[in-house]
């Protein structure tokens, strides 16, 4: 499948070969655009394999409910899927093997996370850039997958924005942010949240950006009580140092990976939430549609 792949500095156009790109006659596994200044680091992604790892019932009912979404509104199975922020790739495998006649595009911020995915998955196109300064060309995306990105990005408007550019007509977003800006606690700053969101900001967010919203719904309404409660008592350590913020976020992520009791309460839900959508939870998902000219 043929991608106008942006120019890299060369006098020919990067080639996708099927197993990594030709540039200027030399092989690279990742075309690097360069970045800028981000919310995320290679710390973080280390750390977040470290304790969450691929299975962490949370992201696993996430990424369930991002292939039921693409079920549900891609016709096309040879269409050109990208993932943006897809860090350590688990979501990307899962894409290639629901979609096989697809191009699954990946890209983050990072350089480090893409060249050991490229390792694993050389099949697979992958780039480095600042969404902000998305070097990709006008409409030439079917579906972009950006699940908790938006909340690492300062101006998040302009990412939407640029989203809104790369994706074709009738195109989709699916998207998934942290929940509940009351909830904002030391865990977020940890990570490097710039903020969170409620239902209505985000879809004002998507709106304003020239989308029209199809789908949104919360992820983690189940254990939405828990949750906030935790959240609460993390605000009451606001003031603890980074080292300890970090233990409060280490704690966090590696007790409710090893619960079976998560685990279960998510699975139910995700089999309710084929037929409803959730007032409230943990994160807010969302997809929405590029408008046509006739819709706008």
């Amino acid at each position: 499948m043929d991608y106008p792949w942006p120019a890299l500095g060369q006098p020919s156009q990067p080639q996708w070969t099927g197993n990594g790109f030709l540039v200027g006659g030399k092989h690279v596994g990742v075309l690097s655009y360069g970045g800028g200044r981000s919310g995320w680091s290679d710390g973080l992604t280390h750390m977040h394999e470290s304790w969450a790892g691929a299975d962490h019932p949370i992201d696993d009912m996430s990424r369930g409910w991002t292939a039921s979404a693409l079920r549900r509104h891609l016709v096309d199975p040879r269409s050109i899927l990208l993932e943006v922020g897809c860090s350590s790739g688990f979501l990307i495998t899962a894409l290639k093997a629901q979609w096989p006649s697809a191009m699954v595009m990946g890209s983050d911020f990072l350089r480090e996370p893409l060249e050991r995915l490229a390792a694993r998955e050389p099949g697979v196109p992958l780039l480095q850039f600042d969404l902000v300064r998305c070097p990709l060309p006008d409409a030439s995306i079917d579906a972009v997958v950006m699940l908790n990105v938006l909340e690492h990005i300062k101006d998040d408007r302009r990412a939407v924005d640029q989203t809104v550019r790369i994706l074709k007509p009738g195109g989709f977003l699916i998207v998934e942010v942290p929940a509940g800006p009351h909830l904002y606690d030391p865990y977020d700053e940890y990570l490097q949240h710039q903020r969170r969101y409620t239902a209505r900001s985000l879809a004002s967010l998507l709106e304003a950006g020239g989308l029209s919203l199809i789908e949104r719904s919360h992820l983690g309404f189940s254990v939405y009580p828990a949750f906030a409660m935790v959240k609460r008592r993390n605000q009451k350590r606001a003031a603890l140092s980074p080292d300890a913020k970090r233990r409060v976020v280490e704690a966090n992520i590696t007790s409710t990976r090893s619960s079976v009791l998560l685990r279960r309460l998510l699975q139910s839900e995700a089999w309710l939430g084929r037929y409803c959508s959730f007032p409230f939870g943990i994160r807010c998902v969302a997809v929405a549609r590029k408008r046509q000219k006739a819709d706008e």
